[in-house]
């Protein structure tokens, strides 16, 4: 009986709240501390299936008492027993930190920490995955875990041969990394990187996605753990790890180049020379998810941002080109088009290719990103007699004399600057209506000679 109920609540909301309404709850809770180990089983199957659906129905199976008979069951010697419990907890731990705190205050976190080291592979899944899910919600939760001494134990399963139990010992290290600076380095100091490096070459996708969200979270939060992670030689498998995964699976190595080239240039020059530009630009050209490409947007700009070198790179690649169009795509959502023209502005401020930055003076192309082109323009030749000289043979005076550009805007004092770098005939002669002036003077000539 106990399994059907539970069968019914796992298929929907509304029979679980049905269960819940009838009382039978408290019946449930008296069965896992009354009844043999298959009842017990049984009947955390059916404490599980009602708190998954939603944090009201968790907060009924907790009001019921059933915390206190959950963790006792921790203590059971069938194997079974302890995971039906440790999936109920995780289950109820999973929807607030709230709910997560009544499961450490009924003292689960030890007996959970415990089942990591039973020899049931499907136990040290479910425990890792209760771990986790008590761990994401708050810095206090996941020190709670760390200061159980839960660090060692899980770094010793990142090399587990079941990928079940990698997964999820990978998804409570990152949810552990991700709170603070301090969380991260107690993470990074466990001898971490070597071993979780490994998995971004695991044959299962999951894994090797958890195990580059663990990378990222420890990255995010300071220069000195970025460092650390390229000196243990964590770029190349990030880059490696982008070019072996698709869609959705690759956001979290492209976010962690995006970290580690935001600190400093010496990092960015280091995702450089990982090769990492063609597989981002691959990224923003050819996902479909709009968060991939935001994302891959977002990281191209922040390895740009620091020197003309790593500028021109990107140009060279033709990511210019590829964050203009869809800057100008319709169907780009806002997100996307506000990372790709942060990404552009970085790009641009410091690129030093006048030729890369002439590709961009493409009709249509908005004021507000051709500002930023025309304004590097500005720097460039006014350094530089020798890039003056470049910039007409190539064509480009031609082309900025043909912007249209409101008075009293930034972007016609840009174009008036440039303007002034040279003698007013050699404006004139590219202006867009010379032919025009050229052609009236001829006929007023014609007019003066033969009235």
């Amino acid at each position: 009986a106990a399994l059907a109920l539970a069968r019914l609540a796992n298929y929907s909301e509304e029979l679980a709240e049905a269960i819940v309404s009838n009382d039978i709850l408290p019946q449930l809770v008296y069965s896992l501390k009354a009844y043999n180990r298959f009842y017990k089983k049984a009947a955390a199957y059916v404490l599980r299936a009602v708190a998954r659906h939603s944090e009201h129905l968790a907060k009924a199976v907790v009001e019921a008492g059933a915390l206190e008979s959950l963790v006792q069951c921790l203590n059971e010697f069938d194997p079974s027993v302890k995971e039906a419990a440790a999936f109920a907890l995780a289950y109820i731990a999973k929807h607030t930190p709230e709910l997560a705190q009544s499961v450490v205050d009924a003292e689960a976190l030890p007996l959970l920490l415990k089942c990591l080291i039973e020899p049931e592979a499907k136990l040290k899944t479910i425990a890792a995955a209760a771990l986790s899910e008590i761990a994401h919600h708050t810095p206090e939760l996941a020190t709670a875990v760390v200061e159980l001494n839960a660090l060692p134990l899980l770094t010793g399963l990142i090399n587990y041969q079941d990928s079940q139990v990698k997964k999820y010992v990978c998804a409570c290290l990152s949810h552990i990394s991700k709170h603070t600076a301090d969380l991260a380095k107690e993470v990074a100091h466990t001898d971490l990187f070597t071993r979780i490096m490994q998995l971004l070459k695991d044959p299962e996708v999951q894994v090797k996605k958890n195990a580059a969200s663990c990378i990222r979270e420890i990255t995010k939060h300071s220069s000195e753990l970025a460092h650390d992670i390229a000196h243990a030689g964590g770029v190349n498998p990030i880059v490696d790890f982008l070019n072996e995964t698709k869609g959705t699976a690759r956001l979290p190595g492209i976010t962690t180049l995006g970290y580690l080239s935001a600190f400093d240039q010496d990092l960015a020059n280091a995702v450089v020379s990982a090769k990492a530009v063609k597989p981002l630009h691959e990224a923003l050209k050819t996902e479909t998810d709009p968060n991939v490409k935001a994302t891959a947007a977002w990281s191209l700009g922040q390895i740009g941002r620091h020197s003309a070198e790593n500028a021109k790179a990107l140009a060279e690649e033709g990511v210019l080109a590829t964050l203009t169009a869809l800057y100008m795509a319709k169907e780009s959502p806002d997100d996307l088009k506000n990372k790709c023209k942060k990404a552009l502005k970085n790009i641009i401020r410091v690129c030093d290719s006048l030729s890369k930055l002439q590709d961009l003076l493409l009709e249509g192309i908005p004021s507000n990103i051709l500002k930023y082109v025309v304004a590097r323009f500005t720097l460039l030749l006014h350094d530089s007699g020798e890039d003056r000289r470049v910039f007409v043979k190539d064509k480009g005076l031609r082309q900025i004399q043909g912007i249209k550009a409101p008075p009293g805007s930034k972007l016609r004092e840009y174009i008036d600057e440039i303007n002034n770098l040279y003698p007013p005939e050699i404006v004139q002669f590219y202006a867009p209506d010379y032919e025009n002036t050229l052609l009236k003077k001829l006929e007023e000539y014609h007019q003066d000679q033969f009235s």
